[in-house]
């Protein structure tokens, strides 16, 4: 008779377990509407703000943009959005956003590159994101083969003269720091990471201990499982850090004292992983994603001092 109980019980917990994970794939990783995150206490907007964000959305949306397509090596329809230069130049930003947005939320960077730096920028749509197909978010580890993708086309249209910087925020960090660790060609200069995570497993543990105040065993090896079934890979396989010990690119990374989303803590570790030329920017009163809204001018005069530093011949320029 015990027996049977203690079978039960067993029996409950896994079909919870079970129906946890379906759950939490959806939420976190399937394509759907992630409204959930308008109440996030994390992502709440800094009033310390410096950045004229309505003058940010005019600026975008007064642009004409040229469209760029191609298709994953898994077969989806992946779209980017194209500004060119002022100016010729064989200078290109490639931008990637955060986590359920699209390449918009990275207008005030596309506006700083392309204004302040002169230069061309490029600006994807993540897979499941945006203009983009994509049924689930890879969290920057299948969105490395996109990039590395995008990377080929930026050098089919601007040849070995190219000079190509990445530049993500968020997600988007996480994503560039994903393919630092691929074979790139020498034209990628140098890579800027801003609040990315150091890996899926260490930020959707946190996550769930934060959100719902759940351990990270069983559940994230359930939807880990799930993912890999669903979406092709498993969470564990997807870390910066791995890929930033591998990477030969200069790496700029930069966080926000106060982010509570994506732990401050985590920018350290990636920072101590990097074997390459680095730089480290950790701005103040900042939280999840703020770190140039909140301190535009510190920002900019860091990061146009290590272009300066990795463009050839990059002229001084006054921001």
């Amino acid at each position: 008779m015990y027996a049977t109980i203690i079978f039960g019980i067993i029996g409950v917990l896994i079909l919870l377990v079970i129906a946890l994970s379906f759950y939490f794939y959806r939420v976190a990783v399937a394509r759907v509407s992630k409204s959930f995150l308008d109440d996030d206490p994390g992502l709440k907007l800094n009033p310390n703000i410096k950045i004229d964000l309505a003058e940010e959305r005019k600026w975008w949306s007064e642009q004409s943009f040229q469209y760029w397509e191609q298709t994953s090596s898994d077969g989806l329809k992946l779209k980017a959005y194209y500004l060119p230069a002022p100016k010729s130049t064989a200078r290109i930003a490639i931008l990637a956003h955060g986590y359920s947005g699209d390449a918009s939320i990275m207008k005030s960077f596309a506006k700083l590159y392309h204004e302040i730096y002169g230069m061309n920028v490029l600006l994807p749509d993540a897979r499941g994101h945006g203009i983009s197909e994509g049924g689930y978010i890879g969290f920057g580890w299948h969105e490395r083969h996109d990039y590395v993708q995008w990377i080929q086309l930026v050098l089919d249209r601007f040849g070995p003269q190219a000079e190509i910087i990445l530049h993500g925020v968020s997600m988007g960090g996480a994503t560039v720091m994903m393919t630092s660790g691929e074979k790139l060609p020498d034209q990628v200069k140098c890579i800027i990471e801003d609040c990315g995570y150091t890996s899926v497993v260490d930020e959707l543990s946190f996550q769930l201990k934060r959100l719902y105040h759940l351990p990270r065993f069983p559940l994230m090896q359930a939807t880990s499982l799930l993912t890999r079934i669903r979406a092709g890979y498993f969470f564990g396989e997807a870390s910066a850090i791995k890929q930033v010990q591998k990477t030969e690119k200069p790496m700029m990374f930069v966080h926000g004292e106060k982010d509570s989303f994506v732990p401050t803590s985590m920018v350290y570790q990636l920072y101590e992983s990097c074997r390459t030329n680095k730089q480290l920017l950790v701005i103040p009163d900042a939280g999840h994603g703020e770190a140039y809204l909140v301190d535009p001018e510190t920002y900019k005069r860091e990061l146009t001092a290590f272009l300066e530093k990795h463009l050839a011949g990059t002229e001084s320029v006054t921001v």
